[in-house]
Parts: structure tokens; sequence; C-alpha cells
């Protein structure tokens, strides 16, 4: 069960589908495209969370290694949800534009990298679990982050006018300080491993 909380706890604020909600909104109307892209979430994650440690292995990289580029990555995040309206970067004007005469948006830009990116995958990678039951409760930490995803964004519609934009911004504002928090975490663990000296 703390596996359980843990991974759902840690994801979830990366994820952050409240940020995923304007440009849902904005591709969909909130109509379409949820749960394709909360399915399409929890495949790519759980192909990180397995495959990731064989690709480590491959290009010779210490998982602490890892840890540590994923805290930046997860810092540097955390800054664009601290400042407002930067909900919007995780995808470029670009891919936005072209977003809109496709068809279906529920794997780009939805799915990625809106709630799976770079940096929930490289939280999934770092996520060692030794025993067969403690992978598949992380993958069920997966699930429940995407079914979370799902009720946040078929409600995208109502909370938008509910929380209105000073809530909105309050929300990515704790969002950003959370992951904040995970990406510093990622680093000290990281450092302390390949520097135990320094902890001490």
């Amino acid at each position: 069960m703390e596996i359980l909380l843990a991974t759902f706890t840690t994801l979830f604020s990366v994820v952050n589908p409240f940020g995923a909600m304007p440009v849902f909104l904005t591709l969909t109307s909130g109509e379409r495209g949820a749960d394709r892209a909360c399915f399409y979430m929890v495949a790519i994650l759980t192909v990180a969370f397995f495959g990731g440690q064989y690709i480590l292995n491959f290009f010779g990289i210490n998982i602490q290694h890892l840890r540590i580029a994923g805290g930046i990555l997860l810092m540097r995040s955390a800054f664009e949800l601290l400042t407002p309206g930067a909900n919007r970067d995780r995808v470029g004007p670009e891919a936005l534009e072209a977003s809109k005469t496709k068809d279906d948006i529920s794997f780009t830009p939805l799915a990625m990298p809106m709630l799976s990116g770079p940096g929930s995958m490289a939280i999934c990678i770092g996520l060692i679990r030794p025993t067969y039951p403690d992978k598949v409760l992380t993958v069920v930490g997966f699930v429940l982050v995407a079914l979370a995803a799902f009720v946040i964004l078929v409600s995208s519609l109502r909370l938008t006018r509910v929380l209105g934009k000073p809530g909105m911004a309050a929300m990515s504002r704790i969002m950003g300080f959370i992951t904040l928090a995970i990406g510093v975490n990622f680093l000290a663990t990281a450092i302390g491993a390949l520097f135990p000296g320094l902890t001490r």
C-alpha cells in the first residue's frame, strides 16, 4: 500500500492533469479523447518503467545519473508551472495549431507530451522495484493516476468555470511547488548515493 501511495503522489503532481485542461478544452471542447489519452499514458509510463533499466544498461548510465538529470528536468518544469500562463507551453503553438486539424489528438499532444512527458517518464525509469508484487503495485499506481486524470479532463469545463483563472493559476502553482520538491528530492537522493561523504 505504501508503494501504491508513493507512486500515485509522486507521479500525479508531475503528470499534472490540471495543466492539460486548457489545451484539452481548446482541442476538444471537453468532449473526446480523454479515455484514450489516459490509456496511452498508462502504456507509455509502463513501457518506460519496465524498459528503462535496459535502456540505462545499454547506454551505461547509472540510475543515480538519471535521477540527477530527472531532478533537473523536474525543477525546470516546476519553475514553468510557477510562472503564470506557462501551462500551454508544454505544447508549442505550431503543434497546437496542427492538432486542431487532426481527427484523433488522444496520443499526441494529449498523452504525449501533455500527460506523459519527459519528466514523468524519467520518474518511472527511476522507480526501481525489487520484487514482482512491488512492480505490479507500481503499475496499479499508474492506472490510478490515469483514472484521476480522466476524471479531471472530462470535468474540465465545469472545473474551469468553478475555479476561474485565479483558481487555475493557484492550482498550477501548487503543482509546481510539489514538483519542485520532488525534483530537489531526486537530486539530493542521487547526490547522497554518489557522494555518501557529503551527507555525514
